[in-house]
């Protein structure tokens, strides 16, 4: 059982030291790669100190190790999260609780955000809430996705073009997407030349890759390597060697500076949840809950695509993937995290990716990627200072536009299929994220989620059922009316779900419509177009009851009273069996005899029908012996 919840213990004791080259070229592929990311996020998109960018790939990959059952999974700060953090951030700052130079304070708010995430999404864990990574919808995703991709793309421009002094005395660095883009339009020809062609010079290298990946797909075979060359980190450093040798830095500019932490340690260790941080705490709660959220919808989709079964690495066995380990997992790395004022971490599909492919087998390359890191505060802090902030949100532009491309064809395929809502609710969350806030495009994401799954929760989806002509079979009367016939004389209802307390309190009006109309689709102002004799017998198939609450037998129930005191027989068909807690609460809730005795539960809707005949007839007999004589011979 340790081995399980604690995966280190699985994959230690298989751990060869064949396979330590490849995880240690993997973990300096990584670090090549991410580094200057965790740098540009930090600075860029969350507004706290660089360092605390770095912080994210110490702490948090090397717990993931440790407790993850993703073996070749790399946790890691994400554009989206950081964007989140710093909106916190921001809101603090104007109103009064934060300053925009006051990086302690900011990074101890972004811990906070970590922290709470963290104790979300581990929480969840604790309560085996795995199945949360289907709550939100795909175009829900994919709008939120968009403007936050939209909303990067438009910041990092001020930056790139060198306006953010500009921005700052206008007033708009704390706007909303569309007012910065009004700024950019206005303020174009006084961009900074230099700063924009530096930038230019990152954004150029897109071609560069573009020509790459096509040269790989032709030499694929040949030279496998050349698609792993860091070309993003060789950019980040020639810029800085550049800026420090013609001096770039005096000529207007920015760059990077002095990179350190906000304290004195390397490591500074800062409980956020304190007292005097609590007005921050409030501020932050729901932001926190969609960090954890989308950061695990992350995870889990990165984790199933690159394999998270057992076996699915060669040569580890016994590690699998389990969402709700995932979440123990995650939340554990981002509460230590946070303790440490690091950015929110999960897993990527593209850093795993880049793990997988460059030789990463097993959770040790996290861990070398962690131990460069640390090396990288430790020694390595003072080359920083000529990286151009340019350069840096260069490369979050380039992440960006990676979030924007995939929306044309979620777009078409709604399109080509007509789902009409999927577009309008992506719509919604875009344009309201661009014209007016993140957090309302979150308010409203999140709450059109939570009502959708609510309204279909609580919605019975009970079916009339006709016969097929000259079979025994039964099929959905509203779906083909007119190849059906009617049982006259019968009602037959079809219960294709479990109840429960959610979608029974409406049962009782749809069962009514049913009896006035036949059909669903009537509206309960008509007359009514059903006649009461045709309702004299109704056959409940219960074949998709696979479970039934206290408040749904409770509901059941009265159905079946109300239907018995107005002489109207009941029949259940295809019932579990006797044994089965849906049958026991039949018969504790006194379903079972008021329809008459188990005899009135029987295996099959034909079984139904012929016992309603018998019934009818036994009752003529009753009403009038010669009569019902011979109906009984007939």
């Amino acid at each position: 059982y340790i081995s399980y919840y604690i995966p280190f213990f699985s994959w230690i004791r298989q751990y060869k030291l064949s396979w330590l080259l490849g995880d240690i070229v993997a973990g300096l592929s990584m670090a090549s790669f991410y580094i200057p990311m965790a740098l540009s996020y930090a600075e860029n998109l969350g507004h706290v100190p660089p360092i605390n960018g770095l912080y994210a790939f110490v702490f948090q990959p090397i717990i993931y190790a440790i407790l993850g059952s993703c073996p070749v999974m790399v946790v890691g700060p994400e554009a989206a999260g950081s964007l989140l953090v710093g909106n916190v951030v921001r809101l603090s700052v104007e109103k009064g609780h934060s300053d925009d130079d006051n990086g302690l304070l900011n990074a101890e708010i972004a811990g906070a955000v970590t922290v709470m995430a963290g104790g979300i999404i581990f929480v969840g864990g604790v309560t085996r809430l795995g199945f949360l990574d289907n709550v939100l919808s795909r175009p829900l995703l994919r709008g939120f996705i968009s403007a936050v991709g939209v909303l990067i793309f438009v910041d990092q421009l001020i930056t790139e073009m060198g306006l953010s002094n500009r921005a700052r005395e206008a007033n708009v660095s704390h706007g909303t997407t569309f007012e910065k883009m009004g700024f950019l339009f206005n303020n174009i020809r006084h961009s900074h030349g230099l700063t924009t062609a530096v930038a230019g010079l990152l954004n150029g290298s897109r071609l560069i890759t573009r020509l790459r990946r096509e040269l790989k797909r032709r030499l694929h075979l040949r030279f496998p390597g050349v698609a792993y060359i860091p070309d993003r980190f060789v950019v980040v450093v020639l810029s800085a060697i550049l800026t420090h040798y013609f001096r770039w830095d005096k000529k207007g500019l920015s760059v990077l500076g002095e990179v350190k932490s906000s304290t004195k340690q390397s490591f500074p260790f800062h409980w956020p949840l304190q007292t005097s941080h609590m007005r921050h705490v409030r501020e932050a709660l729901s932001t926190s809950f969609l960090i954890a959220i989308l950061g695990f919808f992350e995870s889990s989709v990165a984790a199933k695509s690159i394999g998270g079964g057992e076996g699915a690495m060669d040569g580890l066995q016994g590690i699998t993937f389990s969402p709700n380990r995932e979440l123990l997992a995650l939340g554990a790395a981002n509460l230590i995290g946070g303790c440490f004022m690091a950015l929110p971490a999960f897993g990527g599909y593209g850093r795993s990716k880049v793990n997988a492919a460059t030789g990463g087998r097993t959770p040790m390359s996290s861990i070398v990627l962690s131990l460069i890191t640390i090396n990288c505060v430790l020694f390595l802090l003072p080359y920083f200072y000529y990286l151009p902030k340019a350069v840096l949100s260069a490369m979050i532009s380039v992440v960006a536009w990676s979030l924007i491309e995939e929306a044309p064809a979620d777009i078409r395929f709604f399109l080509r299929i007509r789902g009409w809502p999927e577009l309008i609710l992506m719509s919604l969350i875009f344009l309201s994220t661009i014209f007016y806030s993140l957090p309302l495009g979150i308010a409203i994401g999140v709450g059109l989620s939570v009502i959708y799954v609510i309204r279909h929760s609580t919605h019975p989806r009970i079916q009339i059922l006709g016969r097929v002509p000259g079979t025994n079979d039964f099929e959905n009367a509203e779906e083909v009316p007119e190849a059906l016939e009617f049982v006259e004389g019968c009602l037959i209802v079809k219960i294709p779900e479990p109840l429960t307390f959610a979608n029974t309190g409406d049962l009782k009006n749809r069962l009514r419509r049913l009896e006035r109309y036949g059909t669903m689709a009537a509206h309960p102002a008509l007359p009514r177009l059903r006649s009461a004799e045709h309702n004299m017998n109704i056959i409940f198939d219960v074949h998709s009851v696979t479970s039934l609450d206290g408040s749904g037998a409770q509901v059941l129930a009265e159905i079946v009273n109300s239907y018995r005191a107005k002489g109207v027989r009941v029949f259940f068909c295809r019932v579990p069996p006797e044994r089965s807690q849906v049958y026991q609460r039949f018969v504790r809730s006194g379903i079972v005899e008021t329809c008459g005795g188990p005899r009135y539960f029987v295996k099959s809707v034909m079984e139904a029908l012929r016992l309603s005949e018998m019934d009818l007839s036994e009752e003529e007999y009753r009403d009038d012996p010669e009569r019902g004589h011979g109906v009984t011979m007939a």
